[in-house]
């Protein structure tokens, strides 16, 4: 199963539903992947909370236009079954510059610019508008 898509998801179904806030099981790869999407605007804050029983979980807090979610739509690249890989010189803008695209990188996980602008290249993971 892919826990990254279905984090993903829970983001994108939890802002269509007008929900402020969506909760994901956590691991320390979702938790990073959470603050790339803080830096980029498209999510306010995630940290971790410890539930009943011991078990942690990631508390995401979505970001509103007005009565619109923030995160329009979005796309995963690299899948389990099949894994993209790019250079920093062929990061290309997204939907006309109005989406981002999600690297998974030696540095840690950036966004396209930040990737771009550091020269490294690494695993597309998601795209993002």
């Amino acid at each position: 199963m892919d826990v990254l898509a279905n984090m993903l998801i829970m983001i994108k179904n939890g802002g269509n539903a007008g929900k402020t806030s969506v909760t994901a099981p956590y691991s320390v790869y979702k938790h990073s992947v959470c603050d790339a999407l803080v830096r980029l605007g498209y999510i306010s804050a995630a940290h971790k909370k410890t539930a009943k029983g011991g078990f942690s979980e990631l508390v995401i807090e979505l970001l509103v236009e007005g009565t619109d979610p923030k995160i329009k739509g979005l796309r995963r690249v690299s899948k389990p079954s099949r894994r993209l890989y790019t250079a920093a010189k062929s990061i290309k803008p997204i939907k006309n510059g109005f989406g981002e695209v999600v690297l998974s990188t030696p540095k840690g996980i950036l966004g396209g610019q930040e990737a771009k602008q550091q020269l490294v290249g690494g695993e597309l993971l998601f795209e993002i508008w």
